[in-house]
């Protein structure tokens, strides 16, 4: 078989979610395949972190966005001077003049269904633009069956066209650490001035992310563990976006009187973040909508109990490794987070049931999987 040149879009690798998936599938897809070759095109200084890849990958560096109108002409012009054999768009942002064959990832539709702006023009134009991108695609990929219904439901492209390819935890989640290990998280504890018991969230803070309910949640369960030994001194630390951004759940802490007790850290670092899953008493995702929803995994593969919705993709990710709880319910998610603390035997079932279903997944069989996409939609040309 003919190699290939396959250039994938990493503008977006610094992002939290975006740029998870494009960092684990690049690496997983440099050590199974030697054979094609591979142009990343990033924005500059990016190309810094993907220095340690195989000689069959190199970098092209594009100083544009994916905001601007110019997008829809500039970046395809740019991606045919690169002459691709085939372009893979990691998210569903696809500009309408795009060269052909390409494979487009879909995360979730939560841009449509969760516009905070409610203009109804703008989700008209938004919903065009993905419609269009999805029609023309060799391949769709979704991260999970749940993705793949509301693709082919509400996108209205057809399911012979999609690819169920899930994500994984970053493998550096699943290493157990030793002495020193415990010596570094001590460290990292101690800088953050972040003491046990806390509960832990992380990722975004958009809407549907769920953010207020969580924090009535968490006064809910302080209220009602006053006096427990363990847990009356109980915090909340949410690691995401920065808290400016979101009136609404700055008027969340203030009414419940939480502003001594929750703590936004903003974006970290992997190894702090590691951390946080790793000492926290329960990582809690109460979110309403979900493409794949990584962050629970991440926190099952350290040993964190999960707590998260029954709603969108979460129940089936998680399996039965998680406490399901009613994302729209703020006594459903505080009875979910008060039986994770306070019940031993099943904190222990928790802790080693999430440990099994994070280890299911794997970033090398989705590259195994992907690169049977790219060379499937590389093959019909179209």
């Amino acid at each position: 078989m003919t190699p290939l040149h396959i250039v994938i879009d990493a503008r977006h690798l610094q992002d939290f979610g975006i740029g998870t998936y494009i960092r684990s599938l690049v690496r997983a897809l440099g050590s199974i395949d030697t054979t094609n070759r591979y142009t990343l095109v990033s924005a500059p200084g990016d190309d810094r972190s993907l220095s340690d890849l195989p000689q069959n990958f190199c970098t092209a560096i594009y100083s544009r966005g994916d905001e601007s109108g110019l997008d829809h002409v500039l970046f395809p012009w740019y991606l045919r001077g690169l002459n691709p054999d085939l372009v893979h768009i990691p998210l569903n942002r696809v500009p309408l003049l795009m060269i052909r064959p390409y494979v487009v990832t879909v995360h979730d539709l939560a841009n449509l269904l969760f516009d905070p702006d409610r203009s109804k023009l703008r989700i008209q134009l938004r919903r065009f633009r993905l419609r269009r991108g999805l029609e023309r695609a060799s391949r769709v990929i979704a991260v999970s069956d749940t993705t793949r219904r509301d693709v082919e439901n509400m996108m209205g492209v057809a399911a012979q066209r999609i690819r169920r390819v899930y994500n994984a935890p970053d493998p550096g989640f699943l290493e157990c650490g030793g002495a020193e290990a415990e010596e570094k998280r001590r460290l990292i504890m101690e800088r953050y001035q972040i003491q046990y018991p806390f509960l832990l969230y992380a990722g975004n803070i958009r809407r549907h992310k769920n953010i207020p309910r969580l924090v009535e949640a968490f006064a809910v369960v302080r209220a009602e563990l006053a006096s427990h030994p363990l847990y009356r001194d109980l915090h909340l630390i949410i690691i995401g976006d920065t808290l400016s951004q979101y009136p609404a759940v700055r008027q969340t802490v203030i009414r419940t009187h939480g502003e001594q007790m929750v703590r936004f850290l903003g974006f970290v670092p992997f190894e702090t973040l590691r951390c946080f899953y790793q000492s926290a008493a329960a990582f809690v995702f109460p979110s309403r909508y979900e493409g794949f929803g990584l962050p629970p995994l991440e926190a099952m593969a350290c040993g964190a109990p999960v707590v998260t919705s029954n709603a969108s993709s979460l129940p089936e990710i998680v399996g039965d490794a998680a406490i399901l709880v009613n994302p729209e319910n703020v006594f459903d998610i505080a009875h979910g987070i008060k039986d994770a603390l306070v019940d031993p035997a099943l904190r222990a079932e928790l802790i080693r049931r999430g440990r099994e279903q994070a280890s299911r997944y794997s970033w090398a069989r989705t590259a195994k999987q992907v690169l049977e996409i790219y060379q499937e939609a590389a093959a019909r040309g179209d």
